[in-house]
């Protein structure tokens, strides 16, 4: 498999960018978040390593990750664009909670199978997908009761 980097670099080259160090550590630094950071968690990161990159070199070059095919971008109903790893990352579906915001990905072969008969009962193309479940997690529940 190809390296994150390896695409990138083939990405700017096929689209006339030029080589871009910030853009690889950007890169680096998102990759190596387990979370669905915003652009601002990101470069909150980033400048503690690399004070010389700024907010607006983050949010260019994650779009040049995302139409890289590296990351997307991705709103789980806070109003927040978030970002999401798409490079070695196992497609799954995500609980999220309205009271504190956590996010939890789940991967359920059941619910994959259920949707890919749903598309060929309807003879339908599918070329991707999102599931999202809103709700409360078992810590806010907790809370709740007492």
């Amino acid at each position: 498999m190809k390296s994150a980097k390896t695409i990138l670099e083939r990405y700017m080259k096929k689209t006339g960018m030029l080589h871009s160090r910030q853009r690889e550590k950007i890169l680096e630094m998102f990759l190596k978040m387990e979370n669905h950071p915003t652009i601002g968690d990101l470069y909150e990161r980033v400048k503690k390593k690399n004070p010389e990159i700024g907010l607006a070199t983050v949010y260019r070059a994650m779009k040049v990750i995302c139409a890289a095919g590296l990351a997307r971008e991705t709103d789980f109903g806070d109003g927040l664009k978030r970002f999401e790893r798409e490079y070695e990352h196992e497609h799954h579906d995500h609980l999220v909670c309205i009271k504190c915001g956590r996010i939890i990905e789940v991967i359920s072969p059941e619910i994959e199978k259920l949707q890919s008969e749903l598309t060929k009962k309807h003879n339908f193309t599918p070329l991707k997908h999102r599931l999202q479940i809103f709700g409360t997690c078992r810590s806010c529940k907790r809370k709740k009761k007492s």
